[in-house]
């Protein structure tokens, strides 16, 4: 069966929290403000591509028993991260896994509570932090009446979801990309919007945002395309080596705002 695959992104804004979400001054650490990693997509993409304010960060890489994601495509993540950002601290993976939540279906507001519960690393004075889940089940968004699947979603600024299980099921097979690849790809797409491209919190440089797909580059060959992750390209990334990179002008959006 073919599928057009989504990757999306959506922003979750909350108007109020209670206080046990704002702080923690518990063994007479610092006062943490959750709320900080819970603002709109790409509105922290200066902070995380400079070192402005944060001289180094750490991605809390969580995923369910099962699910983990493999060893080359974080290596991959990592590597795109240090070729676009100033992190003189450097860039640190805390990897674990949790159980499954028990669901065959979730919600991106399910996943955002997910988080709320598992989360463990939060912006300190010098040390910007990323969620990153992986996940079974499949997005509440998915549908076999459109033949639409879901594979990542950046949902707030620090914050993203690979749905791992739908991702398994469709690589390493025959015309497949391999798993790292298509994992790779989907990982460094999502945090392309969360970085602010194209046009979502990072300014333009020169106009290149899809008018037919808003917050996505116009060009073919962009990692930022809307179709990426299409089901024609499933097939063509069966024949790639490497994941698709940033164009020269989303390079220079993200320049723009304070990166490499």
């Amino acid at each position: 069966m073919k599928y057009r695959i989504l990757v999306a992104f959506l922003t979750l804004v909350f108007i109020s929290a209670c206080s046990s979400d704002n702080s923690d001054d518990s063994d007479n650490q610092p006062s943490v403000n959750k709320n900080l990693n819970r603002q709109s997509t790409g509105s922290s993409a200066n902070d995380l591509l400079s070192d402005d304010v944060f001289k180094s960060m750490i991605i809390e890489l969580v995923y369910v028993e099962g699910f983990e994601p493999t060893e080359t495509a974080i290596n991959n993540f990592v590597t795109f991260l240090n070729e676009r950002t100033y992190k003189p601290g450097g860039i640190t993976v805390e990897k674990r896994a949790i159980a499954s939540p028990g669901q065959d279906v979730y919600t991106i507001e399910e996943i955002a509570q997910i988080e709320r519960e598992q989360r463990q690393y939060y912006n300190t004075q010098n040390q910007i932090a990323v969620w990153a889940y992986f996940t079974d089940g499949e997005a509440d968004t998915d549908s076999e009446a459109d033949n639409t699947v879901t594979l990542g979603t950046a949902y707030w600024n620090t914050s993203f979801v690979i749905y791992e299980e739908t991702l398994q099921g469709l690589s390493n097979g025959p015309l497949e990309p391999s798993r790292s690849l298509l994992e790779t790809t989907v990982i460094n797409h999502e945090f392309g919007h969360i970085f602010g491209l194209t046009n979502l919190g990072t300014p333009l440089q020169s106009s290149h945002e899809d008018s037919e797909h808003p917050k996505h580059c116009d060009e073919e060959d962009c990692l930022m395309y809307w179709a990426t992750e299409s089901a024609v390209n499933i097939a063509n990334m069966g024949n790639m080596s490497s994941a698709p990179e940033l164009d020269p002008q989303c390079i220079a959006d993200l320049q723009a705002n304070g990166g490499k």
